[in-house]
């Protein structure tokens, strides 16, 4: 699944007539880089999320006749869901019969996709979460049993899950997700709401959450405009 609902407010002016997931960088749409890498990966079944200019995606997407695989259209047509609130709304959609990735539509990445579903699926976790070391304001805590918190340093507000075992590590995430689908057994949480929550409750319930960390690899998201040109940077050394 690809998430592509969001506004990207902080993109303004520029997503004001035209969808983030639309955004060329290296003359390739973002969904289309997120799309062809996912495939390349293995997924033979595409879940997009839409609202913002939701007309413009679908087109683009019948445009390229769906990058080849199936591709399912999860429109939310009254609001924008969120993270979680977008996963619960897709839910339909999954044919449950093996783990799948959530991909955010704004980050570009050449860290290896294949090797973190064949860990994921290794270890057996309700979800493996792409990190890496690098600064930033928010942040997952990790232990040796793997999620128990989440911290924010422009608020200074840390959600403890549960108690640590062992010493605790703050990991940025990168926003690339593998799910187990029995995540959806689990999902109480129903509407707008992030995943966040919903990994915080599930952590504090017994679940394994484990990290992959990516720190070796190039990675950067597009939400700001001055994070354009070092993405084209980026993307310069990548296939499309």
């Amino acid at each position: 699944m690809i998430l592509a609902a969001g506004f990207g407010t902080r993109l303004r002016p520029i997503t004001d007539n035209i969808p983030k997931a639309l955004i060329p960088i290296g003359g390739t749409p973002m969904v289309e880089r997120v799309a062809r890498r996912l495939i390349a990966a293995g997924a033979t079944r595409l879940i997009i999320n839409t609202h913002h200019h939701a007309s413009q995606i679908e087109a683009f997407l019948r445009e390229r006749d769906g990058f080849g695989v199936q591709v399912s259209i999860s429109h939310e047509s009254e609001e924008v869901l969120e993270t979680g609130g977008g996963l619960w709304y897709a839910a339909p959609f999954f044919q449950r019969d093996s783990p799948f990735f959530l991909h955010t539509v704004d980050v570009i990445s050449d860290c290896d996709l294949q090797s973190i579903y064949a860990v994921h699926q290794q270890q057996q976790p309700i979800a493996t979460l792409a990190v890496s070391n690098r600064k930033s304001s928010r942040y997952f805590l990790f232990d040796d049993d793997g999620l128990c918190g989440h911290g924010n340093d422009a608020t200074g507000v840390v959600r403890q899950a549960r108690r640590a075992v062992g010493p605790q590590r703050k990991m940025s995430f990168c926003g690339i997700h593998v799910i187990s689908p029995r995540i959806f057994e689990l999902m109480t949480e129903r509407g707008k709401f992030s995943i966040v929550d919903l990994y915080l409750r599930l952590a504090a319930n017994g679940e394994r959450l484990l990290p992959h960390d990516i720190s070796g690899s190039q990675w950067i998201d597009i939400g700001k405009p001055e994070q354009l040109r070092q993405a084209e940077a980026i993307a310069a050394t990548l296939a499309p």
